[in-house]
């Protein structure tokens, strides 16, 4: 009697946790799957380039939406997500989109903890991995550096300044030894604490349009430097 009432409760058990386990959608690759298919293959010519990012590459449109009008230029920033998540959706909404450049932005929401710990290492390898899955599908890439932070408002007390330097010191190596383009916006943001300077963000951690006017100008160069020009 036990051995077969056991066999009902756990198939139930099963049937219930289906819809949780599918629901979850953890590195959200429902955000941008209607606006992909609606997008299609590039035109004839088209020099496709995909932003891949957090809420900094995300609010881009918000702040400075005419940096995307009338140029090829797709953006696929999610708010709050962290290098794994990125690389879960890369194949979705950058491969998929076939674009000739990738812009990669990542790494500051995991050393404030988002989806939990995150060693620079590990920051660091995520990132080389989205690379690598562009360059073996003769995407070029842009690696950007993360941008400068003293402290994160939501996550106090973190220190991240420091993990940030030795982060963009790994990317920008790596960058060089891939031959792959490296955009430092923490250079051209940082201020005397090692945070974004104060007339370039609204929390210290998100730029402001004068913050995206200063990306818009480094980036493009990249961009060009990539080997596309518009």
């Amino acid at each position: 009697m036990i051995k077969f009432s056991f066999l009902p409760i756990a198939l139930i058990i099963y049937i219930i946790m289906i819809p949780t386990v599918y629901a979850q959608d953890w590195a959200d690759l429902q955000h941008f799957k209607a606006e992909n298919i609606r997008m299609g293959q590039p035109r004839p010519g088209e020099n496709r380039v995909v932003f891949m990012g957090n809420s900094i590459t995300e609010g881009w449109s918000d702040h400075m939406p005419e940096f995307f009008e009338n140029k090829p230029y797709v953006n696929r920033g999610i708010s709050g997500q962290t290098t794994p998540q990125m690389l879960l959706r890369f194949r979705q909404d950058v491969i998929e989109l076939k674009p000739k450049v990738v812009v990669i932005l990542a790494g500051t929401n995991d050393l404030a903890g988002n989806t939990g710990p995150a060693t620079v290492e590990e920051i660091f390898g995520n990132i080389c991995s989205m690379a690598e899955l562009a360059q073996t599908n003769h995407i070029k890439v842009v690696i950007s550096a993360v941008l400068p932070v003293e402290d994160y408002p939501w996550r106090p007390g973190l220190e991240p300044a420091s993990k940030i330097i030795a982060l963009n010191l790994l990317l920008r190596k790596y960058a060089l030894d891939h031959d792959h383009v490296f955009v430092d916006y923490h250079q051209a943001m940082v201020n005397e604490k090692q945070g974004l300077l104060a007339e370039l963000t609204y929390d210290g951690v998100h730029p402001n349009r004068a913050g995206y006017l200063v990306m818009a100008k480094l980036v493009e160069v990249a961009i060009e430097a990539a080997g596309v020009k518009h």
